[in-house]
C-alpha cells in the first residue's frame, strides 16, 4: 500500500489562514461559549486552535448541536445526502 502523503490540514493554505487583523490571542468569550441541543451552528475552523477541529471539507456548513461531549459539541451536518456527525470544541463554532 501507499503511504499517505500530507496531512490533516493539506491544501488549506488560504481556508486555514486567519485575516492579519485578526491574528492573535483567541478570544477567551468564543472559546467558553456554551450552546442549547438543537441549535443552529456555523463551522468556522479556528486556526491557532488545532484541538477539537473538525475535517477542513465540512468549512462553513452550518449543523444543528445534538449533544454535548465533554468540552465539544456533536454536530450533525448533511455532507450532500448523507448525514454526518462531527465533535467539534466551541471556539471553532458560532450561532447561525
Amino acid at each position: 500500500m501507499v503511504d499517505r502523503v500530507g496531512g490533516f490540514r493539506r491544501n488549506t493554505r488560504s481556508k486555514m489562514r486567519k485575516n492579519v487583523r485578526a491574528r492573535g490571542k483567541i478570544s477567551l468569550k468564543r472559546y467558553l461559549q456554551s450552546f442549547n441541543v438543537g441549535e443552529k451552528v456555523l463551522l468556522g475552523a479556528e486556526p491557532a486552535y488545532q484541538k477539537g477541529m473538525y475535517f477542513p471539507r465540512f468549512y462553513g456548513k452550518v449543523g444543528v448541536v445534538s449533544k454535548r461531549v465533554g468540552t465539544c459539541y456533536e454536530v450533525k451536518i448533511n455532507d450532500f445526502t448523507k448525514e454526518k456527525i462531527v465533535v467539534v470544541h466551541p471556539v471553532h463554532l458560532s450561532k447561525a
